[in-house]
Formats: structure tokens, C-alpha cells, sequence
């Protein structure tokens, strides 16, 4: 959410975010709305402070033993009272009218983000290691994984449907040691921990930006005002909703959960193995920091560069983009994409995304801080995947496979394996 008074000063900058990250939002709609509201409360707030001292005048004619006038100003003021009682609920309707509105504003773009309609427009910024190059024909994952017995994809279907799968014995394992590799180095780093709630309130969904825009992608839990989340960036952000933070230093938070998407729109897409599915697990990480341009852009880095190594790490070749206007959402201000080689898609696929918002989320949140002066600002927000399971098991398999059908194991998973180097050739039948 942007500042409403800032909105009516800069109103030409809303219009080109919007028309850069191609919304049909009409910043007009949004400023007459506002225009109508205050006409509505300068009218409520005229005739209340009649009707005050109107009631003075009543009693005063009733102390001073005026009695019919008195009861003419008493009627008067009950004609007064109807026609006010009239407006509040249209005020009221003109107030939920322009917060819908003030909602689905876009954030601003920053200057140095790529215009451009959608993925294709990103640009690569800097790419690390090379896609390597197979004597023999690679297999892609699914068929890495069912020789292996790492996944079951006929079962996932039989029990929970389309896009769904079960991970069996080692890609299991290999999808939590990833997961707790990621850990192991944000908490390194400094990051804080946390086991966060994933069935939460719409209310939060609308505090982190992802509603209204985003509810379709949503699973909604029958009769309750319950939605599961798609990422633990909205619990992370959430939990300081309406708070005062001391931030002379950043709140660098992390979690691990379980997340769900309906993938709506993506009918047809990606629909073989582990890339797009309804049920997966993140490692997030979120970041709270001063309303200062150059620390956020500092921790965007920082950020970007913690899921940069560990792709590293997991010895992966990967590029950096940056994501153009048209591929942002409506809360993002600035936005990198990592994309991996996956060689089964013989291309480059997402496999993480990092994020600076300004304080979009935190004025939706009513998260501030205390300035040196003693007033209270909205903070900056940031958020990044530090790592996406199962979709990473995609380019791990497929990238470590071996001539003899083995697949190698990077040296920094092999801790968290019992130290095994490699997931042996499966026997021949």
C-alpha cells in the first residue's frame, strides 16, 4: 500500500508503475474515490458539530425556561440527526471503496528495473558455471528418480491428484538435507529461526501484498477465515503486524514450512515431475530494515547472494536476472531471479526469487520504528528463497548424473547423507 497523500502529490508516478507492470489499475479511479470520501467526511463532521451546538442551545433555552424554543431546536435537531445517521453508511461504503482501491495500487518500480511485458524480458546479470557436457543422453528427473525409486508420481496422482507426487527413500532424504543446508547457512549468517504457522488469516494474505491480487493461487480452508500459505514470507512479515521495532540493526528472519499453490493459470504447464506442484517445501528468508534506500538495496544483495551460494555449494550451474516490470507483482519494487540449468528442459529454470518492497508491505502491516528524532516510520521489507523443494531435486539429479547411471552427490549435501559420495547405478533387471 502507497501513502494516500502521496499518491495525490505523485500522481503520475502510479500511473507509469502501473503501466509498466501492465495492471489496468487507473490511479483517476482511486484519486475520485478519495475526493468523494472527503467531501462525505467534511459533510459528516459539519452537521455533528451543529448538532453539537445545537444541544448546547437546547440547554441552554431549557435553563433559561424558553421551552418552545427549545422543543423547535430539539426537532430540528432530530431531522439533523435522521440525514446524519443517513451518511454514515454511505461514508462508511465510500471508505471501503477507496481502501480496496488504496489496495490494489502498485508499488513503485525501481529505476534500474528492465521494462519489459514478461520473462522474456528479464536480463541476465551475471551467470556461474558451466552447463555441463554429458558423453552420453542425459535423463531428465522423473526418470532419474523413478530408477532410483526417489519419487512416485503414479501414487501422488491415486491419492492427492494432478501435480502431486510422493518422495521415497533417498529423495526423501535428499529433499530435507537440502532444506537444512539452507538452514545451517542462514543461521550462520544471522538469521533467526522461526516454526511459523501455515494456515493463516486473511487478513495476514492482505497485510504481505498477496491479497487481493493473489487469492486465486490460494487454497481457502471451508468455513473458516483460514488460507494456507504459499510461502512463509507471509507468516515472517505478519508476526510484526501493528508493532514499534528497534531497528538500529536489520531482523534478518528464516523458516522452513511447508507451502501450498493452486497454480492457477498454469493449467498445461510444466505438468511432468517436480517443477510445478501444489505442495512443496521453502526455506525463506525475510528481512526488516530501516527506511533507508541504500541498506535495502545492500541487504538485496546480501540476500541474493545467500541462494547464490548456496546453488554454489550445490555445484549447479545458475544465472542472476533481473526481472523486468512486466514479470514483477504489484508489491514488488525491485526483483532478481536465480535460474538454474535443468538439463531435462535444456534450459534455465527458476528456482529462486529475491525481493525488495520499500515499505508497501510494512504500511499495509502497520509496522514502524522509531527514528533518531523520535518519529515513527514504516520499515523496509525484503524477502528471498533460500532454497524450493522438491523443485531444486530437479537440476540436482539432473546435473549430477553419471555414464554409469549413478548420481553424484555434492561434498556439501554429503553431511547431512551420512556421508554418502553418490546415489549408486541402480541394478539392471
Amino acid at each position: 500500500m502507497l501513502d494516500l497523500a502521496w499518491i495525490r502529490e505523485h500522481e503520475e508516478e502510479v500511473r507509469e508503475a502501473a503501466r509498466r507492470k501492465g495492471m489496468a489499475f487507473q490511479v483517476e479511479e482511486l484519486l475520485d474515490a478519495d475526493r468523494r470520501r472527503r467531501a462525505l467526511v467534511a459533510d459528516v463532521e459539519e452537521r455533528r458539530r451543529a448538532r453539537n451546538m445545537r444541544s448546547e442551545g437546547v440547554a441552554r433555552c431549557m435553563r433559561e425556561g424558553r421551552k418552545e424554543e427549545a422543543a423547535a431546536l430539539q426537532e430540528a435537531g432530530r431531522r439533523e440527526g435522521a440525514e446524519l445517521a443517513a451518511l454514515v453508511p454511505r461514508l462508511a461504503a465510500a471508505e471501503a471503496a477507496l481502501r480496496k482501491l488504496l489496495l490494489e495500487a502498485p508499488n513503485l518500480v525501481s529505476p534500474d528495473t528492465p521494462h519489459g511485458a514478461s520473462e522474456a524480458d528479464n536480463i541476465e546479470l551475471a551467470r556461474r558455471g558451466a552447463p555441463p557436457e554429458f558423453g552420453f543422453e542425459p535423463l531428465d528427473h522423473v526418470e532419474l528418480a523413478e530408477r532410483h525409486g526417489l519419487a512416485d508420481f503414479a501414487r501422488g496422482a491415486k491419492t492427492a491428484g494432478s501435480r502431486s507426487y510422493y518422495l521415497t527413500g533417498m529423495g526423501a532424504l535428499l529433499h530435507r538435507a537440502v532444506q537444512q543446508l539452507a538452514v545451517d547457512r542462514l543461521l550462520a549468517a544471522g538469521f533467526e529461526l522461526l516454526e511459523v504457522p501455515v494456515m493463516l488469516r486473511g487478513g495476514a494474505f492482505e497485510q504481505t501484498g498477496f491479497f487481493p491480487a493473489g487469492e486465486d493461487q490460494v487454497y481457502a480452508l471451508a468455513g473458516e477465515d483460514l488460507r494456507l500459505a504459499g510461502t512463509a514470507e507471509v507468516p515472517l512479515v505478519a508476526y510484526y503486524a501493528g508493532e514499534v521495532l528497534e531497528l538500529d540493526r536489520p531482523i534478518r528472519l528464516a523458516a522452513a514450512s511447508a507451502c501450498f499453490r493452486s497454480e492457477a493459470g498454469s493449467a498445461g504447464r510444466d505438468t511432468r515431475g517436480l517443477y510445478r506442484v501444489h505442495q512443496f517445501a521453502k526455506v525463506e528468508q525475510v528481512v526488516l530494515c530501516r527506511a533507508d534506500l541504500g541498506e535495502a538495496e545492500a541487504l538485496l544483495q546480501e540476500i541474493t547472494g545467500h541462494a547464490a551460494s548456496l546453488l554454489e555449494a550445490l555445484e549447479l550451474p545458475h544465472r542472476v536476472m533481473a526481472v523486468c516490470a512486466g514479470d514483477m507483482s504489484a508489491k514488488t519494487y525491485k526483483q532478481y531471479d536465480l535460474e538454474t540449468w535443468m538439463p531435462g528442459r535444456k534450459a534455465y529454470g527458476e528456482t529462486h526469487s529475491s525481493s525488495l518492497l520499500l515499505d508497501y508491505q510494512a504500511r499495509r502491516a502497520g509496522i514502524r520504528y522509531r527514528e533518531a528524532d523520535g518519529s515513527l516510520r514504516h520499515a523496509y521489507t525484503l524477502n528471498n528463497t533460500a532454497v524450493a523443494s522438491p523443485r531444486i531435486l530437479v537440476p540436482l539429479l539432473e546435473n549430477h548424473q553419471q555414464e554409469d547411471g549413478s548420481i553424484a552427490i555434492p561434498a556439501a549435501l554429503r553431511p547431512y547423507l551420512g556421508g554418502r559420495a553418490k546415489l549408486e547405478a541402480p541394478a539392471r533387471s
